[in-house]
């Protein structure tokens, strides 16, 4: 078990780090004069997205060892899951997308409500996170549902923290 959860940070930081180079490039362009356009583009990061989805499902597959009977149950709850999941994290990425649009030249007004947004994010995430948790362990049981939560939250942390990294903080815009 060991093996697999080093297995499962070091492929969790890797996408993180993925998604961080993403953010990085949209912060550092954002950093950049008005005249240029953005480095990262909705497309660009809708495909960083696309992938890190698909490595979330493999590190998940490869960590939560269940039976074809649990896996027949399991998948099809964990899609449904993920893409109310993506809709969710739309706003995040829309958020971010917007700070890197306008850092330089944020508003009080405008960074309180990204601020806002990116903490309703978190309350919906979570919000979804515990209307699911009663039906993965009705189909899993509660052990395999706990180690599918202990799995997700942390592949998410590890993404949000990378990304948190490589977002410049408001107050280092130049006014």
């Amino acid at each position: 078990m060991n093996k697999r959860y080093a297995v499962a940070i070091v492929t969790g930081t890797w996408l993180a780090c993925s998604a961080a180079a993403g953010a990085q490039t949209a912060g550092a362009q954002a950093a950049a004069p008005q005249d240029q356009p953005h480095v990262i583009s909705s497309q660009d990061l809708q495909l960083l997205r696309q992938d890190i989805r698909s490595q979330k499902k493999q590190l998940i597959a490869q960590n939560l060892k269940l039976t074809d009977a649990e896996a027949t149950r399991f998948w099809p709850i964990y899609d449904q899951y993920t893409a109310e999941l993506v809709k969710i994290n739309d706003k995040k990425y829309g958020a971010i997308q917007q700070y890197a649009d306008h850092f330089g030249t944020l508003t009080d007004d405008q960074a309180l409500s990204l601020s806002r947004q990116l903490l309703e994010v978190d309350v919906s995430a979570a919000q979804l996170r515990e209307k699911y948790l009663p039906t993965v362990a009705k189909a899993i049981g509660g052990i395999k549902a706990a180690t599918f939560s202990q799995l997700d939250r942390r592949i998410s942390q590890m993404i949000d923290l990378q990304l948190a990294s490589k977002v410049p903080l408001a107050q280092s815009q130049n006014h």
